[in-house]
C-alpha cells in the first residue's frame, strides 16, 4: 500500500514499507540487529523502475532486510512542481526526513543511485545521526547536469532529439515516452545542476559503478579520498549496472 508524507513546504512525497517477509510493515531492528534499507532513485526514473524491476526489493527482502522505496518530487506518485527552487539537494533530503518521520524510523542503511546520490549526500549533511551504512551507486566527483548546457536541455525534453548525450537518451528518453512532464524534467535538472557529493562525516561510505559508466569517472580516486569502500562492475554500464548481481552482493556485504 502506497503511503504519503508531507515535507516542510507542504510537498506530498509517496513511500512504500517492504518487509522482510514481503508484507508492508517494518518489523522491530532490535529482532533483527539492523535498520531499514532506504531505496533512493535517480533522475526521470522512479522506485518501480529503478529498484523493483531490477530485483533489488526482493534481493533485499530474501536477505531479510525492510525496505523503504521513496518517489522523489517530480517523479512516480509524489507531487510535481514545476519550481527550480524545489528540487534543490536540501529540499530533497528533506522529504527522506518527512519519509522516514511518517514511517516511525529513526536510522537507516541508504542505497542511493546516480541523481539520488547527492540527494542522499545532502541527507547526510542534514541528518548524520540517521544513516547507519551508505550506498552511493552510479555516481561520481562531477555533477553530469552541469556538463550538459542549458540551451540543449530545453531544446532535447522540447523535441526528445538527444543527438551527442547518450546518457540523457538512455535516462530521459524512456521518461518522455512514458509521460513525463518535460517542464517538471526541467524544474529538476536546474535545481539539481551543480549539485555537490558532500563527504558524509563518519558515516561509512561504499561507492559502486559500472566499469563502463562515463557518470562514474573519478569515483575509484574520490573512494581513496574518502577512505570509502569501492567496487566497479565489471561490463556493466550507466543503465544496466542496476541489473547486476554483483552490485547487489558488494551492497549487501557492506550493509551486513
Amino acid at each position: 500500500m502506497t503511503r504519503f508524507s508531507v515535507s516542510a513546504d507542504g510537498t506530498r512525497i509517496a513511500y512504500d514499507v517492504h518487509g522482510a517477509s514481503g508484507g508492508t510493515g517494518i518489523a522491530a531492528v532490535a529482532g533483527s540487529g539492523q535498520p531499514p534499507i532506504l531505496l533512493v532513485h535517480g533522475f526521470a526514473s522512479d522506485p518501480r523502475v529503478t529498484w523493483e524491476a531490477t530485483g533489488w526489493v526482493r534481493f533485499l527482502q530474501r536477505a531479510g532486510r525492510e525496505v523503504i522505496t521513496v518517489d522523489l518530487r517530480g517523479h512516480g506518485r509524489s507531487d510535481s512542481p514545476a519550481d527550480a527552487a524545489r528540487y534543490t539537494p536540501n529540499a530533497q533530503a528533506a522529504d527522506l526526513r518527512a519519509v522516514l518521520d511518517a514511517a516511525h524510523v529513526d536510522l537507516v542503511d541508504v542505497v542511493a543511485y546516480s541523481m539520488g546520490t547527492r540527494i542522499a549526500s545532502a541527507f547526510a549533511q542534514l541528518e548524520p545521526s540517521g544513516i547507519r551504512r551508505l550506498v552511493l551507486g552510479g555516481t561520481g566527483p562531477l555533477e553530469v547536469f552541469a556538463t550538459w548546457r542549458g540551451d540543449d536541455v530545453e531544446r532535447m525534453l522540447r523535441t526528445a532529439d538527444f543527438a551527442g548525450n547518450p546518457i540523457a537518451q538512455a535516462v530521459v528518453g524512456p521518461a518522455l515516452a512514458a509521460g513525463a512532464d518535460p517542464a517538471v524534467l526541467l524544474a529538476c535538472i536546474r535545481g539539481m545542476t551543480g549539485a555537490p557529493l558532500l563527504r558524509p562525516g563518519e558515516i561509512p561510505v561504499m561507492i559502486v559503478v559500472g566499469e563502463l559508466d562515463p557518470v562514474g569517472a573519478g569515483a575509484a580516486e574520490l573512494a581513496a579520498e574518502w577512505g570509502a569502500s569501492f567496487a566497479s562492475i565489471p561490463g556493466r554500464d550507466h543503465i544496466n549496472v542496476l541489473t547486476a548481481r554483483a552490485f547487489k552482493d558488494a551492497a549487501l556485504a557492506f550493509l551486513d
